[in-house]
């Protein structure tokens, strides 16, 4: 028996199928969500949040937030795609392994 297993990224908020879909997570009042978003809609939760966090004030900086600050989104597309010419195994979404990362930075 031949079996397709198929992957749908879909927006958390429009509902609508998108490969260029991902993860984000945030925090409130001790609860920490995760939704799955497209550019376009992460730019709307960022503009929606946006007046909050400016006056806000930093509490410290979670795991996800180092991992931000060594590299961008745009930064993880170019090593995916690196990656992927190069051999490696990568997912589409999620995070970049530590040793491609590498990899990507020795090879540049």
């Amino acid at each position: 028996m031949a079996q397709k297993i198929v992957t749908l990224y879909i927006d958390d908020l429009t509902g609508e199928e998108a490969e260029e879909a991902a993860t984000h997570t945030f925090s409130l009042d001790g609860l920490s969500y995760e939704i799955d978003l497209t550019p376009d809609s992460y730019d709307q939760l960022l503009q929606a949040f946006g007046p909050f966090i400016q006056a806000s004030r930093k509490v410290g900086r979670t795991r996800k937030s180092r991992q931000a600050s060594t590299g961008s989104r745009e930064d993880s597309a170019a090593i995916r795609a690196w990656a992927k010419d190069a051999g490696y195994e990568v997912s589409n979404r999620g995070r970049v392994p530590t040793e491609v990362r590498e990899a990507y930075a020795k090879a540049h």
